[in-house]
Parts: structure tokens; sequence; C-alpha cells
């Protein structure tokens, strides 16, 4: 399951799992405890298992003290090509918004001459 470059970015997420429970001096048993889940899912996540929910990761961080991580993984303000995708699309949506403005000001400027214009306090000309 998963895709060849999926299996070593799991797996080395599995280790850095593995390598902050052991720094704490955390049992997989008492993880599993206090994470709410079993030890051999425990076990599956450090070796990188692509089957481990990622509730069951996000429980093991809170344990850890390091749920922060996981909402700074895909953080929009950080993604080069979603920010340069943007702004790509930016001026396109720019130029059909000034050229629909400039179609209006057509359009009303040739209204004007026929018809009378009225002043937003409500006096006509």
């Amino acid at each position: 399951m998963g895709s060849p470059k999926t299996r070593p970015a799991l797996e080395r997420l599995g280790q850095d799992v593995r390598n902050a429970r052991l720094r704490r001096g955390i049992a997989v048993a008492d993880l599993a405890v206090r994470a709410g889940t079993s030890p051999s899912s425990i076990a599956r996540l450090e070796k990188g298992d692509p089957g481990v929910a990622i509730g069951t990761l996000a429980d093991v961080l809170v344990v850890l003290g390091l749920v922060e991580r996981l909402a700074d993984l895909i953080d929009v303000r950080k993604d080069d090509l979603g920010l340069a995708l943007a702004a790509e699309q930016l001026p396109r949506r720019g130029r059909s918004f000034a050229a629909r403005l400039q179609k209006q000001k057509a359009t009303s400027g040739a209204a004007r001459e026929e018809k009378d214009v009225v002043d937003p306090d409500g006096a006509a000309f």
C-alpha cells in the first residue's frame, strides 16, 4: 500500500516517533494506554506502517507533547508551489475585473448621454 516515495517518509516518521518516545523514557505499552490504542498499533506506527490511522498518530503526538507539529505538516504559508500558483492566477482575475469595470464605465457613459444623471442626494440634472 502506498507509493514508493511514501514508504521512506513514513519509516522516517515512525523512527522519529520511536526516538521521541525513548527520549522521554516511555514504554510502548505505556504510550499505547495513554494514547488510547494498542501496543501493536504503536509498533506498527514506529515501523512506518501506512495502515495506521492518522488519528492514532495525533493521539501519540499529544502524549509526546508534539501535537503542534501535526498542525504544521502542511502550512499553506510555507507551500511554495501553492503560493506561486496562486500568485500566477491573481493578475488574470485582476485584468478580468479591470476589463469588466472599463466595459461598465463605457456602457454607463453612453447611458449618461441618453438619461438624466441622478446624484446620490437625489438631485436630477
